[in-house]
């Protein structure tokens, strides 16, 4: 029989509770669950905060968020699942940077919390209480960290890039015509 120690609970509790929060946010995306937008409602807001396609930037979020949420609680594929979900996060937390830290002031605080924490997850494994233990690890294997996390890291950095070149000249455009219109009215 095998004794399970501290940190094998301390993990499936990490696990469970952020892989549960991950899923849930995720579903709000996907279905419009628990109050969400659902594929369309989320589409438009992401198209607004900068990522376009909206409908298909709300496809790869909430499949991130509830696909490596799910994953994660089951300690199935534990470094795929922490990679995706933290990238998710840390493209949620692109978007409430301009905010500040703390989320009471709409800041990036929980996003961050959350890509952390999945990133923490994926590096440390899932634990003896996993799928992936009760499976050999056998998507689990220690190359496959350095990997999951260099993919989804070049992916995030792209998608992030390429969003907050599109909000920088939205507001480039906003201040030409804002200055256009000045320059009319005064008669420049």
């Amino acid at each position: 029989m095998t004794c399970y120690d501290r940190q094998d609970l301390g993990l499936l509790l990490l696990r469970l509770g952020t892989g549960g929060v991950l899923a849930a946010h995720g579903s709000q995306k996907l279905f419009g669950w628990f109050g969400g937008g659902g594929i369309e409602g989320t589409g438009a807001a992401m198209e607004a905060m900068g990522y376009s396609p909206g409908r298909q930037s709300a496809t790869m979020a909430g499949l991130a968020e509830a696909g490596g949420g799910a994953l994660l609680a089951l300690g199935l594929a534990t470094p795929a699942a922490g990679a995706a979900a933290a990238g998710a996060m840390v493209g949620a937390t692109a978007v409430h940077a301009p905010n500040g830290f703390f989320a009471a002031g709409g800041g990036y605080e929980y996003a961050a919390s959350l890509a952390l924490t999945a990133a923490g997850l994926a590096v440390t494994g899932p634990g003896r209480l996993s799928l992936d233990h009760a499976l050999g690890h056998a998507v689990n294997r220690g190359w496959m960290v350095p990997a999951a996390l260099a993919v989804a890291g070049a992916a995030t950095a792209v998608v992030v890039g390429l969003r907050n070149r599109r909000v920088r000249e939205d507001a480039e455009f906003g201040q030409e015509t804002l200055f256009d219109e000045a320059d009319a009215v005064f008669g420049k």
